[in-house]
C-alpha cells in the first residue's frame, strides 16, 4: 500500500491511543477503545496482515468492548 494510508493510520492509532489512556470514564473509554482497535485493525491491514486485521477486528474493536460495557453494566445494576 501506499506510505500515505500507512502514516494515516498510524496517526489514528497514535491518536485514538492517546485518547483511550486521556479518558476518565469507562463508558466512554469503551467506546474509545472500540475506534482504537479499529484503527489497528486499519494499521494491519494497509500493512497488507488481513488475517491479523480481522483478528483485531474480532477482539479490540467487538469483543472487548462489548465485556467492558457488559462488566460495568452487571456492576451498575449491582450498586442498586
Amino acid at each position: 500500500m501506499s506510505q500515505a494510508v500507512i502514516a494515516v493510520a498510524l496517526v489514528w492509532v497514535a491518536a485514538s491511543g492517546t485518547a483511550v489512556v486521556l479518558t476518565r470514564d469507562p463508558l466512554h473509554q469503551a467506546f474509545v477503545a472500540g475506534f482504537f482497535g479499529l484503527g489497528l485493525a486499519f494499521l494491519y491491514l494497509s500493512m497488507q496482515a488481513g488475517d491479523v486485521a480481522l483478528s483485531q477486528i474480532v477482539v479490540g474493536a467487538i469483543a472487548l468492548p462489548l465485556i467492558v460495557l457488559l462488566s460495568l453494566a452487571k456492576v451498575r445494576k449491582g450498586r442498586e
